[in-house]
């Protein structure tokens, strides 16, 4: 096992308020290794955004990091300063997100935009800035690169501008990369394109990358790992094919069948009664006992930590040892 890259231990992201503190993520711990790509996947208001968040250094008051440990390449950098972190995100960290638009800037070309990202990060001069930039467009599927870099992010479509938003990203050079619903607004094509992308570039420039997403069908194409959260905690852990086929965890063997299968004929998919908790509402035990066709009495008193299942990790009493 190579040693890991990015360790996030028992992170813990709160939200403080006037009717009092909301926990988002409670005792998040994972880690990834040089190389891979680790899927996180789970409904909306799981945690898979504020756990990139946290990462990057984007946790904004009223939030806060309230526990925990975030490691890159050993180092600490949960407890960094905002001036620390900059210097960190783009050299060392590079991040993807949903909407391109969001991440380029209106006013400044393409072109510009990369060189002065690369000029940020590494010591060239300017020509050979401009050389780089122009490599990444073409690395990225960008026809016609040196003409296109006069462009400005209105001329292009949206998975060319998702394509121009991941040359920003390795721009810099980084060992990590936080893709946030990367292909959530492309049309299946050219997810697929943007899929194939990701996996090149990560094993091309042997980085790192943790894709939030809430797409199964992405993490099972994409993915060496996945971590499935519920309500803010990882509810299983473990190799894609394992998690997949063989859910250790109630919560993910539900999400597992309420994928369509066009080899079987049902009139009606499967679906997992009631809905997520609030934040403030989340119940004692495990957070997932209201919903779970397993539960049994030690669910609704003691929350469990992730216990080994097999190939998997799952937070499930279903392989604890039995209560003393």
């Amino acid at each position: 096992m190579a040693q890991a890259l990015l360790e996030v231990k028992d992170l813990v992201v709160e939200f403080v308020g006037r009717r009092g503190t909301l926990r988002a993520l409670d005792r998040v711990s994972f880690d990834i290794a040089p190389g891979e790509i680790l899927g996180v996947v789970g409904e909306s208001g799981a945690g898979k955004s504020i756990t990139g968040a946290a990462i990057i250094g984007l946790i904004d008051a009223p939030g806060r990091i309230a526990g925990g440990e975030i490691r890159l390449e050993g180092e600490r950098i949960d407890n960094l300063s905002q001036g620390q972190l900059r210097h960190i995100r783009g050299r060392k960290i590079g991040a993807i997100f949903q909407d391109p638009l969001t991440s380029l800037n209106p006013l400044y070309t393409i072109g510009q935009q990369l060189i002065q990202t690369i000029l940020a990060h590494r010591p060239m001069s300017e020509a050979q800035a401009r050389d780089c930039a122009v490599a990444l467009l073409e690395d990225t599927g960008i026809a016609a690169a040196a003409q296109r870099m006069a462009h400005y992010p209105h001329q292009f479509s949206g998975g060319m501008r998702q394509r121009v938003v991941i040359a920003l990203a390795l721009a810099g050079e980084p060992k990590l990369i936080v893709a946030d619903e990367p292909t959530t607004a492309l049309d299946v094509s050219v997810q697929a394109q943007i899929i194939s992308l990701l996996k090149r570039v990560c094993r091309q420039h042997g980085a790192a990358v943790m894709l939030i997403t809430h797409d199964m069908g992405v993490i099972a194409e994409t993915c060496d790992r996945v971590a499935v959260l519920y309500a803010g905690r990882v509810a299983e852990i473990g190799p894609v094919r394992e998690v997949i086929h063989h859910s250790a965890h109630p919560y993910t063997a539900g999400l597992m069948a309420a994928i369509p299968d066009i080899t079987q004929d049902r009139e009606w998919l499967h679906q997992i009664d009631g809905a997520m908790p609030r934040l403030d509402a989340i119940p004692n035990g495990c957070a997932f006992h209201p919903r779970c066709p397993k539960v049994f009495g030690r669910c609704s008193v003691e929350r469990p930590d992730l216990l080994d299942a097999g190939a998997t990790r799952a937070a499930c009493w279903l392989h604890g040892a039995p209560n003393p």
